[in-house]
């Protein structure tokens, strides 16, 4: 494949990824050219669709800087193939489903210059067909429990609350959403960015987690909102959407966990994933249970290769100290202690 020509950018550089995203291109782009900040470029990046996409934004958006990816790799792959091309101070990883608001990049940038510990921000994103709620992904900051369950502040598991104004305060938070996370480049790259193995699911927090490991900050500014579509990368509800969550949480715990952590916490969340298989057998739930069981198979059979990736990560790890770290079992607050909100849990 040819050398991709380099894509020079203002300071930020909001780094659209799409795959036959048309309608999704045609809806929410206008909203992104309205943002009310003007030094950024945006970059539509086109993971090998096979629709009209490119056309669509060559003659309607000629402003839009247009990156082209021979080969759908995910949406990991999309930004490991594309970003090392494209110069700025500033990335914004935005999916091609989420429509921002006016104000939604200045707040995060600005607090961003002033503190050169924040590694990694993200805005409020609550969900675009609904827009009183939050999104699954991100909501008002993204959290992790003991035994590597994320949640977010406005959603646990599957429960979603309507945003009422109740997370609206700044907060240092463990992980940002990867449906628009800001991320400073230099420190992108000199992690490694997003881990291409992971395909989709997860890869944000493994990033989050490798960008708080070299003692940076990750926060989230309720003042920018975003409203997100979700669901348009995998299906919810699919074979290759639980299979990803469930291979990619273990193969996150391996890389990022400090070593006298690291094998006591795998085994306890092996057991809860067990237990999380048996369920769905019971309840017939079988795609479930068969992606529970292949992402298990697959962690364990290409373990050479995860700890590879393990010894890459911890080569930057500076920082035991974590803010956003639910010192407790999710599972069981949220299943038999019936605590169903991020209000609930006792932090």
């Amino acid at each position: 494949m040819e050398t991709p020509n380099r894509i020079k950018c203002k300071k930020v550089a909001v780094a659209l990824l799409g795959y036959n995203s048309r309608s999704y291109l045609e809806k929410f782009i206008p909203s992104i050219l309205k943002t009310e900040y003007d030094d950024f470029t945006l970059v539509y990046i086109d993971n090998a669709s096979t629709d009209d996409s490119i056309k669509f934004v060559e003659q309607n958006f000629p402003e839009v800087e247009i990156f082209r990816i021979s080969q759908n790799e995910g949406f990991t792959g999309g930004y490991c193939n594309s970003l090392p091309f494209i110069d700025a101070e500033y990335y914004v990883l935005l999916n091609s489903d989420v429509e921002v608001s006016p104000n939604w990049l200045r707040p995060i940038i600005d607090a961003m210059d002033e503190d050169e510990t924040i590694g990694a921000a993200q805005p409020k994103t609550l969900h675009e067909p609904a827009k009183q709620q939050f999104d699954y992904a991100g909501a008002s900051g993204g959290f992790i429990d003991k035994y590597g369950y994320a949640f977010c502040r406005g959603r646990i598991f599957d429960n979603i609350e309507k945003d009422t104004l109740q997370y609206e305060t700044p907060l240092e938070v463990f992980w940002a959403t990867g449906a628009c996370m800001i991320v400073r480049a230099e420190l992108y790259h000199q992690l490694g960015g997003l881990d291409s193995h992971f395909y989709a699911h997860m890869e944000e927090i493994d990033l989050s987690w490798r960008i708080n490991n070299a003692g940076y900050k990750i926060m989230v500014y309720p003042e920018s909102v975003v409203y997100h579509v979700g669901g348009s990368v995998i299906t919810y509800g699919s074979y290759t959407k639980f299979y990803h969550n469930y291979r990619n949480n273990l193969v996150m715990l391996l890389k990022n966990l400090p070593k006298k952590k690291v094998f006591r916490i795998i085994f306890l969340r092996m057991c809860l994933d067990g237990v999380a298989a048996t369920r769905a057998l019971l309840v017939f739930r079988f795609t479930e249970f068969r992606a529970i069981f292949m992402a298990h198979m697959h962690f364990y059979s290409r373990m050479s290769k995860w700890k590879k990736r393990r010894k890459d990560a911890q080569q930057h790890f500076v920082s035991e100290t974590k803010t956003g770290v639910y010192n407790r079992s999710l599972v069981w607050d949220y299943f038999v202690k019936k605590k169903k909100r991020y209000s609930d849990l006792d932090f």
